[in-house]
């Protein structure tokens, strides 16, 4: 009798999920999991803490629960035998990125076209195996699945980083067929209604809308304090910020400010205007001011725009998500652009939107950055997130600066720097344990070992493993 009670308790035991401070971790979820202790110390390790302070060496960090408990110079704190003891000597941990211009959908161009696959399992992993522990759909194909996404992620059955989910992209008749939301005259205001009752957190605009829909939805958005992003084309830079919008996404290579005899909400390639635009042109310097002074935060997103030529097939090491298909036709496309004309042309827009990212960012501009898996398909969830610490620094930016604006910046933007963003006594355990010194070589980037996320710590090779070879098809 006994021996069925400990058997039955066996098999209860085996099937109810993993509970870990408080919440509940289904088996899908832990078996990524490496650390489930709720007392973990990580000695003598680097820490670049998201503030753009100075690297700080030899260091140890307390973890309680899921909580930052200490900080202090290595041997001079003493543990007790229940704590979880990791040896980070020859190791770096920054905080978990905040990425504010994220997709759950991967590209997939055909014949001048665009179709968006919802990559709803494997990009979720994938985000979190690269480091993400929060992150923003700058605009959903599918809303309510990443809805879905993010509240199985919030009941410990998915893995993934916490999500604030973004509208559909908002805009009138467009060149994907995807991403169309207003029709006629039909209500702005029950439009937003209808998803901010569903739990959107962030409205995303797009190409093709008018000044007057601009107004209104800023309105009606900022009345249920929510912030309202834009991929612009139809509508100005400053026209947006003298709207009240938010927050502009890719910088500046949106923006058609600079166009000649632009019409009022007339959608124009706005490119070429910025490709002969000086740097220390009068007219860029008063936009940037102009933004500034309307504190519109800018999303530089690089990834989707950075070049082929002396570069990786799939920048960040991405090659081996893809699926065989995918990646042969991304090889043959590879081989075509390389050295062409257009990517050499691609190469002097990329290098120039750097020069402005920094001059904006020296004159006091609000800079949060994001990879924007869209494009030509070449910008994978998680690879490409480490990618962007990489551009971060051939932009220009010192390590600490990069890390700052990968995290503490993204948290800001979010309103949750209270509580994560930075590695700070207090502050919830969202953290990156990643092989060798950051501040030497930023390529150890993509040396990610353990991502804690809420104090649980996660094994990023594995994450990785697990869907090699299944983007595009999952």
């Amino acid at each position: 009798m006994k021996q069925s009670k400990l058997l039955l308790f066996s098999i209860l035991f085996s099937i109810c999920p993993y509970v870990n401070f408080g919440q509940e971790l289904a088996e899908q979820v832990t078996t990524f999991v490496s650390v489930k202790e709720t007392i973990v110390a990580i000695k003598n390790v680097t820490i670049i803490d998201g503030t753009g302070g100075d690297v700080k060496y030899n260091q140890d960090i307390l973890l309680r629960n899921n909580k930052i408990a200490s900080i202090v110079k290595t041997g001079t704190k003493n543990y007790p035998n229940s704590t979880k003891i990791i040896d980070g000597t020859g190791k770096t941990v920054i905080p978990g990125l905040i990425m504010l211009h994220e997709h759950l959908f991967h590209a997939k161009p055909f014949e001048g076209n665009f179709k968006a696959t919802h990559m709803t399992n494997t990009f979720p992993q994938l985000y979190l195996a690269g480091g993400v522990t929060t992150m923003r759909t700058a605009g959903s194909i599918e809303a309510n699945t990443d809805l879905n996404i993010k509240n199985l992620i919030d009941q410990g059955k998915m893995v993934g980083p916490s999500m604030d989910v973004s509208t559909p992209h908002v805009e009138r008749l467009g060149f994907v067929p995807q991403l169309q939301s207003l029709y006629g005259d039909e209500s702005i205001e029950n439009w937003l209604n209808y998803w901010f009752d569903k739990g959107i957190t962030s409205v995303k605009v797009y190409n093709n809308i008018s000044k007057d829909d601009l107004r209104e939805i800023i309105k009606f958005s900022h009345a249920k304090n929510i912030k309202v992003t834009g991929h612009l084309c139809s509508i100005t830079y400053r026209e947006a910020a003298e709207l009240g919008i938010d927050n502009l996404e890719h910088s500046f290579m949106a923006s058609t400010d600079f166009v000649g005899n632009k019409k009022e909400n007339e959608c124009v390639f706005g490119e070429p205007s910025l490709a002969g635009l000086n740097d220390n042109d009068p007219k860029l310097i008063a936009l940037m001011q102009l933004l500034i002074d309307k504190n519109v935060t800018l999303t530089y997103t690089p990834n989707v725009f950075e070049p082929f030529t002396n570069r990786e097939v799939i920048p960040g090491g991405g090659s081996v998500a893809l699926a065989p298909y995918l990646l042969e036709q991304m090889q043959t496309f590879y081989q075509q652009q390389i050295n062409s004309k257009r990517d050499s042309l691609g190469l002097i827009s990329f290098k120039k939107e750097m020069k402005r990212v920094k001059k904006f960012h020296a004159m006091g501009g609000k800079i949060t950055v994001g990879t924007d898996p869209t494009g030509t398909g070449k910008t994978i969830a998680g690879y490409s997130n480490q990618r962007l610490i990489e551009l971060l620094i051939e932009t220009g930016f010192g390590i600490e600066e990069a890390i700052k604006l990968s995290t503490l910046n993204g948290a800001t933007y979010l309103g949750i720097a209270s509580k994560t963003g930075t590695i700070e006594v207090g502050k919830e355990a969202d953290l990156v344990l990643l092989l060798g010194d950051l501040s030497k070589d930023v390529s150890n980037i993509r040396n990610m070992e353990i991502v804690f996320k809420n104090g649980i710590g996660f094994d990023s090779k594995k994450i990785f493993d697990s869907v090699k070879g299944k983007v595009g098809l999952h």
